[in-house]
C-alpha cells in the first residue's frame, strides 16, 4: 500500500503576515532632512552649542572619498533602517518580558533575548555607519518610530503566538528593505555600506526563519486542546495509513 502523501498546511495567521508583506509598500524618508518642528525631539528650548542638525551629512566629507549626494542618500536610508530597527528591539524587549507558558516562559524567552542581543548588534552597526558617512544618526525614540516604515504593536498583553506573528511580520519588511538599500548601494559604488547591511541581512533572515518556524503548525507541546475535542490528540491533523503499525 502507497503512504499517504501529505502536505504541510500554513496556518492562517502565517498566511495573513504574508499578505501584509506581499502588501508592503516601504518607503525611505529621503526628503526629512535637517529639523523640523512638527518631528519629536527636533524642537526643544536648550543652551547646547548645535554642530550639525538632523538628518543630514557633512558637506567637506567625512574621511570616506565618497560624494556628498552619495552619502547623504545612503546615511538617510540607514538612518530609516536604526530607527526600523529601534522598533523591532523595542517590541521584542516586551515580548520577552511577558512570555509565558509551557513553550514560552522558557525556550521562547531565550529564543527572544538572542533576537534582542543581534538587533541590538545591528543597531550599533547601521548607526556607527551612518556617523562614518558623515551624517547624525536619529536617537529619540518618538523620532525613530515616526520615521520607522514598521510600526510597534497596540499596548496590551496578548497571546504568545499573536507577539510572534507580528515580530515575523516586522522581520520579513526589514528584509525586504534592507534588499532595497544593499542594491542600491552597489549602484552608487558604496560598498562598506553593501558590507555592512549583507552581513545584517543574514542575521535577519535567520531572525525570520526562527519565528516562521515556531509558528508552523507541528509541536511537542499538544496544549489545552485535548480537553476540549475529545480527539486526544491521536494522529492530530494528519491522514493516518492505518496498517502502519508505529500509529
Amino acid at each position: 500500500m502507497e503512504p499517504v502523501q501529505t502536505t504541510s498546511k500554513v496556518p492562517q495567521d502565517i498566511k495573513a503576515v504574508m499578505k501584509n508583506v506581499g502588501n508592503f509598500q516601504g518607503r525611505f524618508n529621503l526628503e526629512k532632512s535637517g529639523f523640523n518642528e512638527n518631528m519629536p525631539g527636533h524642537k526643544t528650548s536648550h543652551e547646547m552649542i548645535l554642530r550639525q542638525q538632523p538628518r543630514t551629512v557633512k558637506q567637506e566629507g567625512s574621511g570616506i572619498n565618497l560624494p556628498y549626494e552619495v552619502r547623504k542618500e545612503m546615511a538617510l536610508m540607514l538612518d530609516d533602517h536604526l530607527c526600523a530597527l529601534n522598533t523591532a528591539l523595542r517590541q521584542y524587549n516586551k515580548h520577552h518580558w511577558l512570555s509565558e507558558g509551557a513553550e514560552g516562559l522558557l525556550s521562547i524567552h531565550d529564543l527572544l533575548e538572542e533576537h534582542i542581543e543581534k538587533t541590538s548588534k545591528h543597531i550599533d552597526e547601521v548607526g556607527e555607519r551612518v556617523a562614518r558617512l558623515g551624517g547624525v544618526p536619529t536617537a529619540h525614540p518618538v523620532a525613530q518610530h515616526e520615521l520607522s516604515y514598521i510600526k510597534h504593536e497596540v499596548e496590551g498583553r496578548y497571546s504568545i503566538r499573536d507577539f510572534l506573528r507580528n515580530d515575523l511580520e516586522h522581520e520579513l519588511k526589514i528584509q525586504q528593505m534592507l534588499r532595497q538599500t544593499i542594491k542600491r548601494a552597489h549602484e552608487l559604488n558604496d560598498f562598506g555600506t553593501v558590507e555592512t547591511l549583507e552581513e545584517v541581512l543574514k542575521d535577519r533572515e535567520d531572525l525570520g526563519y526562527h519565528l516562521y518556524s515556531i509558528l508552523e503548525d507541528d509541536s511537542l507541546v499538544r496544549g489545552m486542546t485535548h480537553l476540549m475535542d475529545n480527539r486526544n490528540d491521536i494522529a492530530g491533523d494528519g491522514n493516518v495509513n492505518s496498517a502502519n503499525k508505529l500509529q
